[in-house]
């Protein structure tokens, strides 16, 4: 029960009707119910108000104290923001508690009780019970099983099989068509990332980068890396995978022997590089030291250092003649080539909360869409480059892996290990991942 720790129970009996039963019972000595502010109050009867308190009247000093004291406790910053669904502004009309007919107004906020199936406001709840919103997507199916954040969603070439794979050590297998799963390979550590390229299913994880070739099952460990390897990227015939120690290590591929040989070791970053991209002959490397590197793939050599962002800097796309990156600093930056050949911010865009991925699609009129996934457990679809919203996908908790399908199915996965299946409604070309 929402108790004041001086005098809580005393208040609790007078709101209940105890007490002193001819003192009037106005607006100004009831308080908002706090648990029905963040949509998960569950007392019924609940002895506190289940609507916004009035805007403060035409005169009286006190009513406008009481007014910026719920402001202040409810952390809306005036009056205009008090007002919920369906209040005229009128001292006089009041919401019913429970019931009656009023107009509900959404907020941006995901109802922690329909997540967990037991909302009892059905339509009448203020948040939303709705995994998304925009109408140019929808949600196909969701798959379950991981017990923790998912880190990795591939789909092998030639394959009829999903792979998804988690900090719960294993590995899941999906088949595309039922959406059932069909295996779970146990690894014995946390897996960092994970890629396809061709035939070949690569996975990051503490020391190591295993690498499954769905064809001929081949099996094999490429050892090196210190600490958990955090990003993968092919480029050319080279595979390359960034290090908890800062480091990123360089093999090549044998096609003779079918093996990948050790080719360089990359120094630069002095903390982890959490995400790597191949773009332009170029190898771009963001890490937790919030620098970003920009390397050629001709001699491996770092050519230019980036260090606008203030924070980690957690992912890196190309699209068209520019370079995307996003960082906890809560902003995703536009880079340009100069004349010079160097790159600067040319655009930033910024957000509420910070950006962990990136991802990107033409829509079914070439339109660029860029998928900007927040740590407020939010997807945000964004033209490109106006940056104007087409639509948002919620998750339980943050949104750490996204991957495009064919056919204009694009497949999330969150903190809590749910992977979600969402098809647009006018199919895609891949861009950017």
């Amino acid at each position: 029960m929402d108790l004041d720790m001086n005098g809580g129970n005393k208040r609790v009996f007078h709101r209940l009707g105890g007490g002193n039963t001819n003192r009037p019972k106005t607006d100004s000595n009831q308080k908002v119910c706090f648990h029905w502010r963040a949509g998960r109050c569950n007392r019924y009867p609940c002895p506190y108000l289940h609507r916004e308190l009035p805007g403060p009247g035409p005169v009286a000093t006190s009513s406008s104290s009481t007014n910026k004291r719920v402001a202040d406790e409810s952390g809306f910053a005036g009056p205009s923001h008090r007002r919920g669904p369906g209040f005229s502004g009128s001292a006089n009309k009041t919401w019913e508690r429970f019931g009656g007919n009023r107009t509900v107004t959404k907020t941006e906020k995901l109802c922690k009780f329909w997540v967990d199936g037991n909302c009892p406001y059905g339509d009448k709840c203020r948040y939303l019970h709705c995994w998304s919103k925009g109408d140019s997507f929808s949600l196909l199916t969701q798959l379950d099983g991981h017990q923790k954040v998912v880190t990795g969603i591939a789909l092998p070439s030639g394959s009829d099989k999903l792979y998804t794979a988690s900090k719960d050590e294993t590995v899941r297998i999906w088949d595309c068509a039922s959406g059932q799963c069909t295996g779970v390979l146990n690894l014995g550590g946390e897996v960092g990332c994970m890629i396809s390229e061709g035939p070949w299913l690569l996975v990051g994880m503490p020391n190591l980068v295993k690498a499954w070739n769905i064809q001929n099952n081949a099996d094999l460990s490429l050892t090196g890396p210190v600490g958990q390897v955090y990003s993968l990227v092919v480029g050319t015939d080279l595979l390359f995978a960034g290090t908890q120690d800062g480091s990123i290590l360089v093999w090549k591929y044998n096609s003779t022997t079918s093996c990948f040989d050790p080719a360089a070791s990359l120094k630069g970053h002095t903390l982890a590089v959490v995400t790597l991209y191949v773009g332009a002959n170029r190898l771009y490397s963001g890490a937790m030291d919030n620098v970003i590197k920009v390397w050629s793939l001709d001699n491996l050599q770092c050519i230019q250092t980036l260090t606008e962002h203030t924070s980690v800097v957690m992912s890196l796309i190309c699209w068209d003649q520019f370079l995307l990156s996003c960082s906890l600093d809560n902003t995703v930056m536009i880079w340009a080539a100069t004349e010079g050949g160097n790159l600067e911010v040319t655009y930033t865009h910024k957000e509420e909360y910070g950006v962990l991925a990136l991802c990107g699609v033409h829509d079914a009129e070439a339109k660029p869409v860029l998928l900007c996934s927040c740590n407020d457990n939010s997807l945000h679809l964004y033209d490109l480059p106006s940056f104007t919203e087409r639509g948002k996908i919620l998750a339980k908790q943050e949104i750490r892996s996204i991957q495009i399908g064919p056919g204009g199915i694009f497949f999330t996965g969150d903190g809590s290990g749910q992977v979600k299946v969402w098809k647009w409604s006018t199919e895609p070309t891949v861009i950017l991942s």
